[in-house]
């Protein structure tokens, strides 16, 4: 809060350079502008279609944020803003000035325009034409194009120029863009603005039909590449079935599987009959003893040959019926061929083959049975387990055609998807371009109505910027202020407590002692009431009598008044006090009081001054480049101190300021307390620095600092300011 008071004292006491300085920059600023020419401001609004989807009848609308909605707002104001978009105003401004179109020209020509003959002009003509079908812009390289570039500038046509009076924005949250221009002429204003929106919407439109085309051509593209990628998946599978033969491979694969399983069907039947008939013919073949087996064997051997003969054909035959996949009609032969075998077993069997004297003549014809339907079951089960060999083999060689297939028809079923995939987004691209969205001028610009004018508010605002601009100075200059103003600066600087301040007087002030009382000017009234807070500080440090010593880091920092005024202080309060004159080189209390006595003199002699209570004695001093100890030795000084001492409460004494280290160490040493005094708005250098620890140094004898010159800091007034510790 101090520091806020400082500066606003500061501002206070150059409050003339705070008026000065923004009435000149007021009164210069107000005929500057004086005869600025009033401005016209036209307006235009432009549909987006962005927001509202009225017209997009056919396709379909989609939900989009309002992020991104607002993203194609800006993209598209920044578009406006293009130099490639303006230079086409520019174009078009430059074209009329050139072709001296009356209607469509408000600015009177520049010099170098009206010195163009007509040759040159009708050049410049099929240039900037050239320039504007083709959107490209002038190089400054070439010399004829960077002339007229700089008839643009100078004209006032540029495209930075136009964009400073260039407003353009959305409405809200709407679905319109609007555009505001200001120039000198209501008419030039509006030409900006419809010439900016015609061009910007003919450039989108090409744009958008131009992404638009390449977009449709580049789906149609990639449409028939999937279709020729699906095509060629399609033909390579039919190749792979023409070649390997494979009508329907499902089904083929059922018809062997159930071929397969039929065999082993017949085969397991086949097998249990061989079982059978081989143990039947066992059993009746150990009813048998071996001479009726050699008899039986003998008497058949014809008709055997024959029964063989018929085997070996019902063999062949049941073969071919089998491997037929049993055929009816072979069936047919089978069924015969095995009626004849029968008959021809039959017809052993009435032959007397066997012994008549033993009946076993039916088990003979069970025999002869069962070891046909046992030849017939053994050739069964070898060409029902060829038939299933070939069948298996034949399944086997399904299984790779089926993979393949398999891989084939599974990059058909992707090419599929991708073709339809690539179809359908072909299909919403055409549609949704054929109907496509422009941008629309719905509201054309008019002639601009003049502005109020601004000349008013310039005015004011040079006068605020410039008082601104001081107040910033000062800021600036308070902040470098490196100066001690007040005493809690003092305090953190010095780090040793300040007993108090006293505010500035005039030169003129009468501070002597017989002026103290009779004094009613105001300062000095101030100035004795703190001197007063400063004595209560001093009076407290330890009891009476005391020696104080009055010292500074350098000169003419208000010492002298001080000594005196804190003398009168400390006799208001009925103390006997003596002031001695220390500062040899400028005895300034000696010269207002010529009537004391030296302090040389009192040394020499056995003499004390009088002592009254609340009367103030002096002893003076010679000017000369002497010190304390010149005068006499330590224990004669000492010894005159002591008397002194007994006969008055305080002595004070003003020592020469700390730049003469010698003579102010040789009064501090007689001393009991120490008091420096520091002026405001001085600085401490870094020579001060061995003063201020010489200072510190003195365990305990330094009371304390004194600011003078101050001003008035009431809220400070009787506080000892001290140090905050960081």
């Amino acid at each position: 809060m101090t520091e806020v008071v400082q500066f606003l004292r500061l501002l206070q006491r150059n409050k003339i350079t705070l008026i000065l300085v923004p009435l000149i920059t007021v009164i210069v600023c107000y005929f500057l502008v004086r005869r600025l020419p009033d401005t016209y401001e036209s307006h235009a609004r432009i549909a987006t279609g962005l927001v509202d989807k009225t017209d997009q009848v056919v396709t379909r609308a989609r939900d989009e944020q309002d992020q991104q909605i607002a993203r194609k707002f800006e993209s598209l104001i920044q578009v406006m803003r293009l130099k490639r978009t303006l230079d086409q105003v520019s174009y078009r401004l430059i074209l009329n000035d050139l072709k001296g179109l009356k209607d469509s020209t408000w600015r009177e020509p520049v010099h170098t325009l009206e010195e163009m003959s007509k040759a040159d002009k009708a050049k410049a003509i099929a240039l900037i034409t050239q320039k504007y079908q083709k959107h490209e812009e002038l190089l400054l390289s070439k010399p004829e194009e960077k002339k007229l570039n700089d008839i643009i500038v100078d004209m006032g046509y540029g495209a930075n120029t136009l964009r400073e009076k260039l407003t353009i924005y959305r409405t809200g949250v709407g679905d319109y863009i609007d555009i505001q221009y200001e120039a000198e002429h209501p008419e030039l204003s509006a030409y900006v603005i419809n010439t900016l929106a015609q061009e910007f919407i003919s450039d989108n439109s090409l744009r958008v039909v131009g992404n638009n085309k390449k977009t449709i051509d580049f789906l149609q593209s990639f449409m028939m590449q999937k279709l020729n990628a699906l095509n060629a998946r399609m033909n390579t599978l039919k190749n792979f079935k023409i070649q390997n033969r494979v009508l329907n491979l499902n089904e083929q694969a059922k018809s062997i599987y159930g071929q397969m399983a039929d065999f082993e069907t017949r085969r397991q039947i086949a097998q249990k009959d061989i079982i059978a008939y081989t143990a039947a013919i066992g059993n009746i073949d150990r009813r048998f003893n071996p001479t009726e087996r050699k008899y039986f064997e003998s008497a058949l051997t014809d008709i055997n040959q024959k029964i063989i003969a018929t085997k070996s054909n019902l063999k062949a035959l049941n073969e071919r019926y089998i491997l037929s996949n049993f055929d009816n009609r072979i069936k047919f032969s089978l069924d015969s061929l095995r009626s004849r075998l029968s008959e021809e077993i039959n017809e052993a069997s009435d032959k007397y083959a066997y012994n008549p004297m033993v009946v076993k003549q039916d088990l003979v014809t069970q025999k002869l049975g069962m070891e046909m339907s046992l030849e017939l079951a053994k050739n069964s089960v070898a060409s029902i387990q060829g038939e299933l060999d070939r069948l298996n083999r034949k399944f086997d060689g399904l299984v790779p055609n089926e993979a393949k297939i398999q891989e084939y028809e599974t990059s058909i079923d992707i090419a599929s998807k991708e073709y339809i995939e690539a179809l359908q987004r072909y299909n919403e691209a055409s549609l949704e371009f054929s109907f496509p969205v422009y941008l629309r001028l719905i509201e054309r610009a008019m002639p601009g109505e003049v502005q109020a004018s601004k000349k008013m508010v310039l005015v004011i605002l040079s006068g605020v910027i410039s008082f601104t601009f001081c107040v910033f100075v000062f800021f600036i200059l308070y902040y470098l202020d490196k100066s001690i103003r007040y005493p809690l600066q003092l305090a953190n600087e010095t780090g040793r407590p300040v007993l108090g301040y006293l505010n500035a007087l005039e030169k003129d002030s009468n501070l002597s002692l017989s002026g103290m009382n009779a004094s009613e000017d105001k300062a000095v009234r101030l100035y004795k009431n703190l001197v007063r807070s400063i004595r209560y500080e001093l009076d407290n440090e330890m009891g009476d009598p005391k020696v104080i010593a009055v010292t500074s880091l350098g000169y003419g920092v208000g010492k002298t008044p001080f000594v005196i005024a804190l003398a009168w202080a400390f006799s208001k309060i009925n103390k006997t006090v003596l002031i001695i004159d220390g500062n040899f080189s400028q005895p300034d209390i000696s010269k207002l009081n010529p009537d004391s006595t030296p302090f040389e003199n009192f040394v020499k002699s056995n003499n004390l001054p009088e002592a009254t209570p609340g009367q103030i004695s002096i002893l003076g001093a010679k000017t000369g480049d002497i010190s304390v100890l010149e005068l006499a030795d330590e224990k004669v000084i000492s010894e005159r101190l002591l008397a002194l001492k007994t006969r008055f409460d305080i002595i004070l004494i003003e020592t020469d300021s700390l730049r003469a280290m010698n003579r102010a160490k040789e009064w501090v040493r007689f001393s009991d307390l120490v008091v420096s005094v520091f002026a405001a708005g001085r600085s401490i250098g870094s020579e001060d620095q061995s003063k201020i620890q010489y200072l510190d140094s003195l365990n305990g004898k330094f009371a304390g600092w004194v600011l003078t010159n101050t001003e008035s800091i009431p809220e400070q007034a009787g506080r000892v300011a001290k140090p905050v510790e960081a």
